[in-house]
C-alpha cells in the first residue's frame, strides 16, 4: 500500500510541519509539532514526527520512498549538509542533518532542501501551475525559490533567489549581511513588526491592513511603503527570470487579498509609464500561496521522489 508514499518536513525556527503524501501525491496525513533547537533536537523531533504520520497511517518508516526536508540556512541537497541554520540552533557549518536524520530513521532516505526552495515545488504542485514559477517568501527576511522549466534554479553557489539582499535604498540602515538598504529591510514581516508593534498574540502584518483599511494615515504610510517594496521584488523576479507565475507565499502572505490587491496596484501603476512593464503583464502573473496544506512540506515530500 505505501509503496510511492513519501513524509516532507518544514523545519522552522519554532515548529515542524509534516506531510505524508500517497503515490498519487496527495496529502494522507499533516502534523505539527514544536521545533527542538540544536542538532540532536532537530533531528529528534523531525524523527518522531516522521514516526507519527507513518503510524497514523498504518505504515512502516521502512516502507516510505523517502524523507523530505526543508530547512533555513544554507543548503547543500548532494550531501545533505546544513550550514548556519542560526534559527534552528544550528550555527555551524556543513552539518549532516540528512545523514542524521537517515541514521535516526534506521535507513530511510532523506533529502534536504532549502525550505523557500522546496516550497516553490509544492505552490507548484498544490496550484497546478506550469513549469516555471517562482516563490517569494515574504517572512523574517524576503527570498525566492524559482523553478524553471520544472526543475530548482539553485545558482552556482546555492545564492539563487537571495533577493532580500540586492539593496533597494541603497543609503538606507545597515543590513545584517553587511550591505545598506536591502530589500528585505523594507519588504519583510521584521519590517512591519518594527514599524506597527502589536500585543500578544497579534499579527502586526494583520493589524497594519486592517488599520489601513480603516483609513489610519500612518497605517496607510506603513502599508503602502511595505507594498512598494514587495512589488519591486516581484519586479525584479520577472525582469531577471520571466517566470510565468510569482507566488506570494510566508506570513505576511496570510494578510490574503487585500496584499495581492494592494501589490497588483502598485504594479499596474508602474506599467501605465512603462512600455515594457506594460508588455510583461507583471501584475497578472501574482498570486497567493494555497492555504490548507503546509507547501514547503509538501514540496520536500516530492523533491525526495525525484532530482529537481
Amino acid at each position: 500500500m505505501s509503496s510511492g508514499w513519501s513524509v516532507g518536513l518544514d523545519i522552522g525556527g519554532t515548529k515542524v510541519d509534516g506531510v505524508l503524501l500517497d503515490a498519487t501525491s496527495s496529502v494522507r496525513g499533516t502534523l505539527r509539532a514544536a521545533t527542538v533547537r540544536g542538532t540532536d533536537g532537530v533531528v529528534a523531533c523531525a524523527s518522531q514526527v516522521v514516526r507519527e504520520l507513518a503510524a497514523a497511517a498504518g505504515i512502516d518508516t521502512a516502507d516510505l520512498t523517502g524523507v523530505g526536508v526543508g530547512v533555513p540556512g544554507l543548503v547543500d541537497p548532494r550531501t545533505g549538509s546544513v550550514s548556519h541554520a542560526v534559527n534552528l540552533g544550528m550555527d555551524l557549518s556543513d552539518v549532516p542533518l540528512g545523514a542524521f536524520l537517515a541514521t535516526a530513521l534506521d535507513g530511510v532516505t532523506v533529502r534536504v532542501e532549502n525550505d523557500v526552495n522546496a516550497a516553490a515545488l509544492g505552490a507548484a504542485h498544490l496550484l497546478g501551475l506550469g513549469a516555471d514559477l517562482a516563490y517569494l517568501a515574504l517572512g523574517t527576511g524576503v527570498a525566492v525559490g524559482v523553478v524553471l522549466d520544472g526543475r530548482l534554479r539553485r545558482g552556482y553557489r546555492g545564492g539563487a533567489g537571495e533577493i532580500g539582499h540586492v539593496p533597494y535604498e541603497p543609503a538606507g540602515p545597515l543590513c545584517a549581511c553587511g550591505q545598506r538598504g536591502c530589500l528585505e529591510l523594507y519588504a519583510s514581516g521584521s519590517t512591519l513588526d518594527a514599524a506597527w508593534p502589536v500585543g500578544p498574540g497579534l499579527r502586526a502584518s494583520h493589524e497594519v491592513f486592517e488599520a489601513a483599511a480603516a483609513g489610519d494615515p500612518r497605517a496607510v504610510g506603513v502599508r503602502d511603503a511595505f507594498v512598494e517594496a514587495v512589488a519591486a521584488a516581484v519586479r525584479l523576479v520577472v525582469l531577471t527570470y520571466d517566470v510565468e507565475r510569482v507566488v506570494l507565499g510566508g506570513g505576511v502572505a496570510e494578510v490574503g487579498e487585500p496584499l495581492l490587491d494592494a501589490v497588483r496596484a502598485v504594479l499596474r501603476r508602474q506599467a501605465d509609464v512603462s512600455g515594457l512593464l506594460r508588455s510583461l503583464a507583471i501584475a497578472d502573473r501574482v498570486l497567493l500561496a494555497p492555504t490548507g496544506a503546509p507547501v514547503a512540506a509538501v514540496g520536500a515530500a516530492l523533491a525526495v521522489r525525484s532530482s529537481v
